[in-house]
């Protein structure tokens, strides 16, 4: 439960307000049951801080934050601060019809083709089965603030701004003569609002003028004394309409309320030409920031929503009216780091900075971030983006510690229950016309925003992800049953808020890839596996995974030595040459479809025992066509074979690694039962190379640690902290930008989550039985650490510590009675667990400890 700690250090806001105030701070969190014998038990070697010298330059030297469903990126600027906002429903468009009675006939002719080798013509005419694109995700506007032209003569080393991954605050400082300005920003999940604090140390200090406004059609406009009412509406249609087209369908609505509080002793505020506000002579300003949309689920259109944004936003703001900025700060920090909280992580080049004590050099322990330095002194903080740059020489593992916490940091920030789902930038964008329209790509990109869920111990911010998984299965049924003729439901590439399932416009290449829901349902498995929330297999996994296997057994049809094909098919956006010497896309039975079904047929397989549904005609369809799916298969260079024939590769250092799906985030590949194909896997990876996007490399950084090959495991983690000039990008260079976002480029955010998952993956690695600890570690560049609070399958939750490249403790515990075989390099424990005990074993293995939680 919560429980209060001392004075926080930065002054509260208002007469409300007391300097002394004490704060309620989060509850003891499940990693907290360990105290290790060896190290501090993984709180970190430095502040969890992203930090910089100077205000943003371009978008991504800004700061995000976000609660879900409200994100904003902050700038920084001294003389004029911008804070670019987003709400996750607004989105062009309505509704869609994601039907093609003209699909079934060009199927035909597709699968005619294939089946008679001819697969550059298959490829063109699979172009026939193509739709429509997906709807665009857009921003909802800007507040700006301006300051008067005595900020232009601030000390630029006093200059300071940061992002506290402990407390999910921004903070700004700076100094102008013998005054410093501070500002706060955080976004509170709890009362949905962004609030901001702006401060100066002298008495009536701080003045400036603030408006709200949007790139979309909208008025922004004073509403009563201290407030700016933002309504607008969304494009009805992708492409912005001219304003003499009558045909554009409304879309959604919005409205945004900044609310403006002063500091009742000191300071006016008067309103400029019904737009913005002039402050003036203030000892503090809080501004209050709420957001509503008119958006009501996919299949409602907006003309027939009833819900009103701006009354929803007043009550919004109401409802949180009582709290001081005290109390509204209190309320953020018990609710994210009752999420944050729960995994820590510390790693070392040696034991030299652990201590037996628990401490550790240098940490400050102190709960807020507001002391960076003291008034007038100077700026000595090394910014995040020259440690990235001067990773590659000095390998500091706290700032892998850093972007690690980053990638949950941003999980945290932009997906909760009752949210939608993260999108390909999460929900940070600033433009009306985004990178790839911002719309979650379901061949790599959008399963890996939630790779980190479960293994990083956020289980509830993958709720979203099964709401919209949901969603696809109403639309994919129409998909299903009308394009291909088959029961179930089917989701293509790419989708939007409106749970698009049919495929994307464009070339086959891409869009011809009817296998995308069939990867998201493997969450669903995956969830209960580390959860074992029967309810949730019960009520919400099994009858969606049902709907995708009813779709897989149609979708399959009898091909050449009596296995099943899936054709057409492709691997996404990844072309062969094809016998006839031709470029082709479109073929059959690639290796990626057969590793995707096989997943979801064992996983169905599995669940349908545990809900005694065993007997069921479905679960006997999918036995019987389980022996039949065609096995992975070695080409003749010793790789994994791509396609169902040895076909020859015009890219072999494409960008996905889609034929090893079955190593990661699959099953089917492991070192223990398949050592064969791990070694062709392994020379797989070795032929791709390391170049690619971000989201390329932290999906090989998952894979090298599948093969437990820690070696290249780490050379990928160091190839991704490659600092990217936003002015001068090159194209699948990966990297990262200032403020840590991933790059493509440019800012895809998959690989911030992606990165996170993958060094879960080279610490531990599970099966419901079995735990493998430190797997992939690079015991010369993290020879000593602890990791606590990470999950396994099974229900198991543990903390690890290691010295000199030696495992030293673990400590595990589970909700679920069961028996756990402990795999550490050659030595095999079994370990009986019971509900509701902590279970200490030493570097041998040996429970030395146990007792009840």
């Amino acid at each position: 439960m919560p429980v209060n700690v001392g004075p926080h250090n930065f002054h509260c806001a208002g007469v409300m307000e007391k300097e002394d105030e004490w704060v309620l701070v989060q509850r003891a969190a499940e990693r907290d049951l360990w105290n290790p014998s060896v190290g501090d038990g993984g709180e970190g070697s430095k502040p969890l801080k992203v930090t910089f010298s100077g205000p943003a330059k371009h978008w991504t030297d800004a700061i995000p934050i976000g609660n879900g469903r409200i994100g904003a990126m902050v700038w920084g600027g001294v003389d004029a601060e911008t804070i670019q906002l987003n709400e996750d429903t607004l989105w062009t468009g309505t509704p869609g019809n994601y039907t093609n009675p003209k699909a079934p006939e060009a199927l035909s002719k597709v699968r005619k083709l294939v089946d008679g080798g001819k697969y550059a013509e298959a490829t063109a005419v699979g172009v026939e089965l193509s739709d429509g694109p997906s709807d665009v995700y857009q921003p909802l506007g800007d507040i700006k603030i301006e300051f008067d032209n005595s900020h232009l003569k601030y000390v630029e080393d006093t200059y300071c701004r940061e992002l506290d991954l402990d407390t999910a605050t921004v903070k700004i400082s700076y100094s102008v003569g013998d005054v410093e300005f501070t500002r706060e920003h955080f976004a509170s999940n709890p009362d949905q609002v962004i609030v901001t604090k702006l401060s100066g140390s002298k008495p009536g200090s701080l003045s400036f003028t603030v408006s709200l406004d949007s790139k979309l059609h909208h008025q922004s406009q004073v509403n009563g004394r201290s407030q700016i009412l933002l309504r607008g509406s969304c494009p009805g249609k992708r492409i912005r309409p001219h304003l003499t087209v009558n045909d554009n369908p409304k879309g959604v609505q919005f409205s945004a309320i900044l609310d403006i509080q002063i500091s009742e002793t000191r300071g006016t505020i008067q309103a400029l030409d019904d737009k913005k506000f002039k402050l003036e002579g203030c000892d503090w300003v809080v501004m209050l920031l709420v957001a509503s949309s008119s958006f009501d689920g996919p299949f409602t259109t907006p003309s027939d929503s009833k819900k009103d944004p701006t009354s929803d936003s007043i009550s919004a703001l109401q409802s949180i009216r009582k709290f001081s900025y005290s109390d509204l700060y209190a309320r953020h920090l018990d609710d994210y780091q009752n999420l944050f909280h729960r995994v820590s992580l510390q790693l070392s080049k040696s034991s030299k900075s652990l201590h037996g004590d628990g401490s550790l050099e240098g940490k400050n322990h102190v709960l807020s971030t507001f002391d960076m330095h003291p008034q007038g002194s100077t700026n000595v903080i090394t910014s995040t983006a020259e440690r990235v740059k001067s990773f590659k020489t000095d390998e500091d593992p706290a700032l892998v510690e850093l972007l690690f916490q980053y990638g949950r940091y941003l999980l945290i920030s932009c997906s909760r229950p009752g949210t939608q789902a993260s999108n390909l930038q999460g929900i940070w964008n600033k433009d009306i016309e985004p990178a790839w329209d911002c719309a979650p790509h379901l061949n790599i990109n959008l399963q890996m925003n939630y790779w980190p869920s479960l293994s990083c111990n956020l289980h509830e911010c993958q709720e979203p992800l099964f709401d919209y998984i949901s969603s696809f299965s109403v639309n994919g049924s129409k998909t299903a049953k009308v394009n291909y003729e088959c029961s179930g439901w089917v989701v293509h590439q790419v989708s939007d808020i409106w749970a698009k399932t049919s495929p994307d416009r464009g070339e086959a290449v891409w869009a011809l890839w009817p296998m995308g829901g069939a990867w998201v349902c493997t969450h669903l498995w995956e969830h209960y596996m580390y959860t074992m929330d029967k309810d949730f297999l019960k009520n919400k996994a099994y009858p969606l995974l049902e709907g995708c296997t009813k779709f897989l057994l149609d979708w399959l049809i009898d091909g050449p030595g009596g296995f099943l094909e899936t054709n057409p098919s492709t691997s996404p956006e990844h072309m062969f040459v094809a016998p006839d010497g031709k470029q082709a896309s479109v073929s059959y039975s690639s290796t990626m479809d057969m590793s995707i079904i096989k997943e979801v047929f064992s996983a169905i397989v599995s669940a349908a025992e545990i809900l005694g549904k065993s007997e069921d005609s479905l679960i006997k369809k999918v036995r019987d066509s389980q022996p039949r799916l065609l096995p992975t298969k070695i080409a003749r260079d010793g790789s994994i074979m791509e396609w169902a024939q040895d076909f020859e590769d015009p890219d072999v250092h494409h960008r996905h690694v889609s034929h090893l799906f079955g190593l990661y985030p699959g099953h089917t590949i492991t070192v223990e039962k398949t050592p064969d194909l791990c070694k062709a896997a392994d020379f797989t990876l070795f032929k791709r190379g390391e170049d690619g996007p971000g989201w390329s490399t932290t999906w090989k950084i998952a894979l090298w640690a599948r093969l437990r090959n820690s070696e290249h495991a780490y050379r990928m983690v160091k190839h991704l902290f490659n600092l990217v000039d936003p002015g001068n990008e090159n194209a699948f260079e990966g990297g990262l930008y200032s403020n840590l976002f991933t790059a493509h480029p440019p800012f895809q955010i998959d690989a911030n989550f992606g990165f996170s998952a993958a060094v879960a993956e080279m610490l531990v690695q599970s099966t419901v039985k079995d735990l493998y600890l430190l797997p992939a570690l690079p015991h010369d560049k993290w020879a000593s650490g602890c990791v606590k609070g990470l999950k396994a399958r099974g229900g198991v939750t543990f903390n690890i510590c290691w010295n000199e490249g030696s495992l030293q403790e673990v400590v595990l515990w589970s909700k679920e009675q069961n028996s756990l075989r402990l795999h550490y390099r050659e030595t095999t424990v079994t370990a009986n667990i019971s509900t509701g005990r902590v279970y200490t074993f030493n570097k041998n293995l040996k429970c030395v400890k146990t007792y009840s939680l």
